[in-house]
């Protein structure tokens, strides 16, 4: 039987480790620190730090083995969270159909109503879809799918915000897929509790680069945090433990 599928009920019910060689990949994000939830980043990129190429192409940066993963934590999370750039630019379905294992909450930040009706990922399949909105706007959505008024600043839902919002909605295991501006403002928020970053064996010369944070003066000021190394096929893995710098939501 492959090792994987009993991964995920084991996850959750936190009885004993996992089996060879998950535990070492995904037993970190079974206990929350600074608060009750755990909230994850994800991103693919290539050796330079790019997440697509200069047209926005990005299908696919990552092989297989990084696509596998990316399922993996969305089989493992309570809900995954994109940004509406992505869902415009890729209408992704956000579920975990590559490998077994239940599918997770989908959540898109759609500060301004963009997202149509028409997006894959709001299929009715029984999942449950919500949609996070500035308070006064009111999108025309079909039914099922809900919608959360929330406060914006300077044209944006604040990261904490938004994981308060699904806080009170059940929601504490949390993927911060993408795109690379949404984990960018998490990441610069104290709002990841880890970062899972995948560097593909390709280099695109140009295009459109990763994470991207708020400037420092020095590299002695550069973000620093513990780190494990897995290789996934040709590709690495790099697992950022960024808890020790996440702020509480009580703090937020």
């Amino acid at each position: 039987m492959d090792s994987w599928t009993s991964v995920p009920e084991s996850f959750r019910s936190g009885a004993g480790p996992l089996p060879a060689p998950w535990e070492a990949v995904f037993g970190p994000l079974r206990v929350a620190k600074a608060d009750r939830m755990m909230v994850v980043g994800q991103l693919g990129q290539s050796l330079d730090g790019r997440v697509a190429a200069p047209t926005g192409h990005s299908h696919y940066i990552n092989g297989p083995a990084g696509l596998a993963h990316l399922h993996r934590l969305r089989a493992l999370v309570d809900a995954v969270v994109i940004g509406i750039g992505t869902a415009l630019a890729d209408d992704p379905q956000l579920t975990a159909r590559r490998v077994s294992g239940p599918q997770p909450v989908r959540v898109v930040i759609d500060p301004s109503g963009r997202l149509p009706g028409s997006a894959r990922l709001l299929a009715d399949d029984g999942v449950r879809r919500i949609v996070l909105c500035a308070s006064e706007v009111r999108p025309s959505l079909p039914q099922g799918i809900e919608i959360v008024g929330l406060p914006k600043s300077d044209g944006q839902i604040a990261p904490s915000t938004i994981l308060a919002a699904l806080a009170e909605r059940g929601l504490r295991r949390i993927l911060i897929e993408g795109g690379a501006d949404t984990v960018s403002r998490f990441l610069a928020a104290g709002c990841l509790d880890r970062l899972h970053l995948i560097v593909a064996p390709i280099v695109l010369g140009s295009g459109r680069v990763g994470l991207a944070l708020p400037p420092i003066q020095r590299a002695d000021q550069a973000l620093r945090a513990p780190m494990h190394v897995h290789r996934l096929d040709d590709e690495v893995l790099f697992d950022c433990d960024l808890s020790a710098r996440r702020v509480a939501l009580a703090q937020a």
